[in-house]
């Protein structure tokens, strides 16, 4: 293997160890999100996609279940439909165990 070749291949590599692999729950709500054409009212996502399962910080969560908590009646666009189910479930890491 050439110099060159051997560098490309150290600057490919994980600088830190990446460990198990480990299995989430859910999908993230963007994921959800990107599969729906805007503006939607909030029963239409329920009908459909309301029996997913999103991920949030305190675990996965039936995306029905969080549409029944918020407030909002119907979504002009895909980022505020995401910050009204992130306004119930939170912010933050995803719990992986």
């Amino acid at each position: 293997m050439s110099e060159d070749a051997e560098e490309e291949t150290e600057e490919t590599e994980p600088a830190v160890e990446l460990g198990e692999e480990r299995t989430i729950e859910g999908q993230p709500v963007a994921r959800v999100a990107s599969r729906l054409v805007w503006p939607k009212s909030n029963g239409d996502v329920a009908a459909q996609e309301g029996s997913s399962t999103i991920r949030t910080p305190e675990g996965p969560r039936e995306l029905s279940a969080v549409l029944e908590e918020t407030d909002e009646t119907f979504f002009e666009t895909r980022r505020a439909f995401i910050e009204a189910v992130e306004d119930v479930v939170g912010r933050g890491p995803v719990a992986t165990e």
